[in-house]
């Protein structure tokens, strides 16, 4: 099995770094690559840029889909994730959608760690649309990589019983926030990955009945 991490944004570094992440979690079990979108903005922070990584995701897709079992899209935004489900019958998994909805299995309500407080609002727009709102504690901003002391203060103010690192590039940080607070700490590269091979190795894919149907 082979899946396509797609990072929407341009950032080589970024990149490198979740597909050391994406090795280390399939271990052998299956086969990862991480590629950048040919023509993202370095940083996805508005609209505009997810508009424009679209082209180079799409194209990616539909080049790599004969040798692709699957595709994560790892950007906690799910930037143009609708669009990739239209272009292909194969899994495609937003981390975003992922990590949110296994947090939901994982305890009574989770909080989200934002990377700034400017990307809160989305954050909360992402929540709505897939149903989450009742499981949502809360949207804490871990501005200047203080992400353990936003973490606590989901969990002891908000009531939150799990964390989900709202970001791609917070990638491996987890582990120190799980054993500091002791509640259930979400990777959301690692749960995108935990959905996309389950789906891909069931031989479960995108409905065409209608919403992704597509053109005739």
């Amino acid at each position: 099995m082979k899946i396509l991490v797609i990072n929407p944004n341009s950032d080589s570094r970024m990149t490198r770094a979740i597909a050391r992440a994406a090795g280390r979690f399939a271990a052998g079990r299956f086969e990862t690559e991480c590629v950048s979108s040919p023509g993202g903005p370095r940083f996805i922070e508005t609209y505009e840029d997810e508009m424009k990584t679209a082209p180079g995701m799409l194209g990616l897709v539909r080049e790599r889909e004969s040798d692709s079992d699957a595709f994560v899209v790892a950007c906690h935004c799910d930037p143009n994730l609708d669009l990739l489900k239209e272009a292909t019958p194969k899994p495609v998994v937003g981390i975003g959608e992922a990590s949110m909805k296994i947090a939901s299995m994982l305890g009574h309500s989770f909080a989200v760690l934002s990377a700034t407080a400017h990307s809160i609002p989305n954050k909360l727009a992402l929540i709505r649309k897939y149903h989450l709102e009742g499981a949502c504690a809360s949207v804490r901003p871990a501005e200047n990589g203080a992400y353990l002391a936003a973490a606590r203060t989901a969990v002891r103010e908000d009531g939150a019983e799990v964390i989900v690192l709202g970001c791609a590039g917070m990638t491996g940080r987890d582990e120190k926030i799980r054993r500091a607070l002791g509640v259930p700490v979400l990777d959301p590269l690692v749960c995108g990955l935990i959905v996309a091979s389950g789906l891909a190795a069931a031989g479960f894919g995108i409905s065409r009945a209608r919403r992704y149907r597509g053109r005739d």
